[in-house]
């Protein structure tokens, strides 16, 4: 049965966060890409069939304030721990999908004790010895979403081929947060192989076997570093694994979630 998502707003530091809510059951936080939340996904809808799903954007995203003051992830990570508790949500489990899975992982460097379980789908913060993660500053952004498909049709499917302005003006204001937080040095934590080892939550790494933006070797390296981590890869999947492999990923999630 599907249930109709619904949209909020609560204020953490002086900052107005809006996010999508829907489903029933213990709560699980999704923390969205750095091109911004595309809305409510089919993905979302599938875990809010067993959980309450909150998916918030990001401060300086979308449609949440920019805080002037914040300046690296690390920051931003202090923010959703003011949040979580202001929500009365902890513990709970996390998704962490690209750029918030890099989030999700700097929070539970923090404190993984609040923490159910934690999901990293084709996460940044881990340098990859092998390959690189490409940079979006380098290409158009709609040349840099592409590249994250293995099957372009899906990004079609999701914003059309030819993007609405506004879904334009949105992406260069999102990439503009991403600058400000994680361009230097880009799209990782040099110090997570050692920070993460304290790591105790069970950890379920999703990574798509074609992924060109975030090279299957990161999440390699962060099943080293975590000590209870299990990898799981897609194939004929990219880095919208979300997008690409709803099922499967809903799969993986509810099945792990519920171990």
């Amino acid at each position: 049965m599907a249930h109709t998502w619904s949209e909020g707003v609560t204020e953490v530091a002086g900052g107005k966060i809006h996010f999508l809510t829907s489903g029933a059951g213990a709560p699980v936080l999704v923390l969205h890409r750095d091109v911004g939340n595309p809305g409510w996904l089919p993905f979302y809808e599938q875990l809010a069939q067993h959980y309450t799903v909150y998916v918030p954007s990001h401060p300086g995203f979308d449609k949440s304030d920019r805080p002037e003051w914040m300046r690296n992830v690390r920051d931003l990570a202090v923010l959703y721990q003011w949040l979580l508790k202001d929500m009365k949500l902890r513990p709970l489990s996390i998704v962490g999908l690209g750029f918030g899975g890099w989030i999700a992982a700097e929070m539970a460097t923090m404190d993984h004790h609040q923490l159910r379980k934690l999901v990293l789908v084709s996460a940044m913060g881990m340098k990859p010895t092998r390959g690189e993660i490409l940079d979006q500053f380098l290409l158009y952004t709609t040349d840099y979403i592409r590249t994250g498909f293995h099957d372009p049709s899906h990004m079609d499917a999701l914003y059309g081929k030819e993007p609405e302005v506004d879904q334009l003006v949105a992406w260069e204001i999102n990439r503009e947060m991403t600058t400000r937080i994680a361009w230097k040095p880009y799209m990782f934590n040099a110090a997570f192989p050692t920070l993460l080892k304290s790591v105790d939550t069970p950890t379920l790494l999703v990574w798509g076997k074609e992924d060109r933006i975030t090279p299957v070797n990161c999440g390699e390296r962060y099943m080293q570093a975590l000590p209870h981590a299990e990898l799981a890869t897609l194939n004929a999947c990219g880095h919208f694994v979300e997008v690409e492999k709803a099922n499967e990923l809903t799969q993986l999630v509810v099945e792990f979630l519920g171990k």
